[in-house]
């Protein structure tokens, strides 16, 4: 079925744009009445990501309510570790929990590697729902986290400030470290090509807690995966890696077989030009707490940015997830002044 809206695909492989397109990570969520409206009739957050039905309506959504240019599909990036072995809770005001982590030789023999994409066909499923129901109006975005994201979650079990016992594990285990890390790399790289093939159009891999590692842990225990898994994904759909503080790997993912890179409001959009190049296409990256602001505010910084980052090559986001307090007319504000935009 051909897209009525096309717009970031042709951004993200730098093909000329009429307009500079956007999206908002975490913009299926708490922030939209409709989306608290289905949540309350559930559970909690796992029964809706894993009940296709209502996950591709919350997709859905911000694209009806707030017009943007792309969908993302509802789900988390902790499916792949409960996928794995490791099943995790979602606690209110708390976040994830694991209530098991890995400690030993044992519990890392007994994570499953790229098999368990298979226990993701729920994820699959709401792909191709929301692909229905989309009805080619926007491209669906599909997503996992990054491995060394995932394996923080899956020694720290929770969140954390430092993940001081995940980076433990790096200092004294590394070949241990490193075996796990290719365990989730497989998993990862079956799973979004699951996605794929249930109809994604577009991928991102966040790794969320790249910010927690040097620069040197962050090249030797993250970089290298998720450089395999652009490897594996390479010209099969476009790809965004979305590092969250890692300043030092902007460079490095400029070389890599991604299409786009995502940068948070830290990153300068004409300093990360300079070091990427224009090979690349660039997302973000506003500050989340520039929604806070009323209308004109919120215009007056959608200019400065679009200014910085020009309108081709780059995808209009924030530079983090939405949180769950802005105003949703707000949110809807920032949209319409990306589409309004005139140099």
């Amino acid at each position: 079925m051909a897209l009525q809206n096309d717009l970031i695909l042709r951004a993200a492989r730098g093909e000329k744009v009429e307009r500079v397109p956007v999206w908002l990570m975490r913009q299926a969520g708490r922030i939209l009445p409709e989306y608290r409206a289905v949540r309350e009739k559930l559970s909690g957050f796992r029964e809706l990501v894993m009940t296709p039905d209502l996950a591709a309506e919350v997709t859905i959504q911000p694209v009806d309510i707030l017009g943007v240019d792309a969908a993302i599909i509802f789900s988390d990036i902790l499916v792949i570790p409960e996928a794995m072995g490791l099943p995790y809770e979602m606690q209110e005001n708390r976040g994830p929990f694991f209530p098991k982590t890995i400690e030993n030789d044992r519990d890392i023999a007994a994570l499953l590697g790229a098999e368990a994409a298979h226990e993701l066909e729920y994820v699959y499923e709401a792909i191709r729902v929301t692909k229905k129901n989309l009805n080619g109006r926007v491209p669906l975005i599909g997503f996992a986290g990054a491995p060394w994201t995932i394996f923080a979650y899956m020694i720290e079990g929770q969140g954390s400030k430092t993940f001081s016992k995940a980076k433990r594990f790096l200092y004294t285990e590394p070949e241990k470290s490193k075996l796990i890390l290719n365990k989730i790399t497989d998993a990862t790289i079956a799973y979004l090509k699951g996605q794929v093939a249930a109809g994604a159009d577009m991928l991102q891999v966040f790794d969320s807690w790249a910010n927690i590692l040097s620069p040197e842990q962050y090249n030797e225990f993250s970089l290298v995966y998720i450089e395999r898994i652009c490897n594996e994904l390479n010209h099969i759909v476009p790809l965004t890696v979305f590092a969250k503080g890692a300043f030092s790997a902007r460079a490095p993912f400029a070389k890599m077989k991604c299409d786009v890179i995502g940068l948070d409001w830290t990153m300068d959009a004409v300093e990360s030009r300079e070091i990427i190049g224009s090979s690349k296409t660039l997302q973000g990256n506003l500050d989340p707490c520039a929604l806070y602001q009323n209308k004109s505010g919120i215009e007056l910084e959608v200019k400065k940015m679009l200014d910085a980052f020009g309108t081709q090559r780059y995808i209009a986001n924030l530079g983090h997830g939405l949180y769950p307090d802005t105003d949703r007319y707000m949110v809807k504000a920032f949209v319409d002044a990306i589409k309004e935009y005139k140099a």
